[in-house]
């Protein structure tokens, strides 16, 4: 039994996906169309990465979606999803949309047209410089909790990666605050993440509510396989819920150990990462080794599934 999980925003790098584009007309196809509905230059920055558009959130998430597409359009054409057979998908964050094509539930059109406005909206939710993330290496989601809570930090738990890495996000000043009283409680690093705001956090809220007005007017179809989303870790099958999870999930956690935790109890044996990097791939090794996972990054990792 499988799963196909699709990576989030952290997963960017220069040239990515363009070795498909280069050598298969489905992930040039897919490319161009997400560029014409976009307006974006995707393949430009990519190959470019002019004025650090690669890691700025507006344009970061639709290009890191593109990418995935690009890939998994080649992989269903080339190989055939016959040979994967999956019997869920799932992503993280941003991935939670690409997950959302692979089972039908979105065309390509819709969710772009999605990411480009939740990318615009999640850069500019809040002050720049004012908020942010870190990384808390070392400890799981209730010890970070637990320090939380012990010292009144006004900081929130945004990514449960896996029992080794937790992500948090507040207002810099917090963020700042709170590295002293994570070290001195026994993490092992204590990491300040590039990123433009508190993403999964109250302070997304308000990009939230604009969203979920426009995830209202998108066309949804019925899922053709379940899918676990990312705010409640919990499979759905139901179009409602599926959209009800995703309208909540940009202000709350990414419960992403759970998700994985989830697949070992549906007895999954085997996760294709599609999609730039192999981040997930490599937090999965952190929550299960019960896995035979395949990450599907370059034109040569096609044969791993043959």
């Amino acid at each position: 039994m499988s799963a196909i999980i699709f990576p989030g925003q952290g997963s960017q790098y220069s040239m990515m996906a363009l070795d498909f584009n280069d050598n298969f007309v489905e992930a040039r196809n897919v490319f161009e169309e997400i560029e014409d509905i976009t307006k974006i230059d995707i393949r430009k920055i990519i190959s470019e990465n002019q004025q650090d558009k690669l890691n700025q959130t507006q344009f970061t998430q639709i290009l890191i979606f593109a990418s995935s597409m690009a890939i998994y359009q080649t992989l269903i054409k080339q190989i055939g999803i016959e040979i994967i057979n999956p019997e869920i998908v799932l992503g993280h964050s941003l991935g939670e949309y690409s997950a959302l094509v692979a089972n039908n539930t979105l065309s390509i059109v819709e969710a772009s047209k999605l990411i480009k406005i939740r990318g615009d909206l999640m850069q500019s939710a809040i002050e720049p410089n004012t908020s942010g993330m870190a990384a808390v290496i070392g400890k799981n989601a209730e010890f970070v909790d637990e320090v939380i809570k012990k010292n009144n930090l006004d900081i929130e738990i945004a990514n449960d990666n896996s029992p080794m890495q937790i992500v948090i996000s507040g207002l810099i000043k917090n963020i700042d605050a709170a590295e002293n009283i994570f070290i001195s409680s026994g993490v092992k690093r204590y990491v300040k993440l590039n990123v433009s705001a508190a993403f999964h956090s109250k302070y997304m809220n308000n990009a939230q509510s604009k969203l979920i007005y426009e995830i209202d007017k998108a066309n949804f179809k019925s899922p053709d396989i379940p899918i676990i989303s990312n705010y409640n870790a919990e499979m759905n099958s139901d179009l409602k819920m599926v959209v009800d999870s995703l309208k909540k999930q940009m202000s709350s956690k990414v419960k992403w150990t759970e998700s994985i935790n989830k697949l070992e109890r549906m007895n999954i044996t085997k996760i294709i990462e599609i999609g730039p990097g192999k981040i997930l791939s490599g937090l999965i090794l952190r929550i299960s080794k019960k896995f035979d996972i395949i990450s599907i990054d370059k034109i040569a990792d096609l044969e791993k599934l043959k």
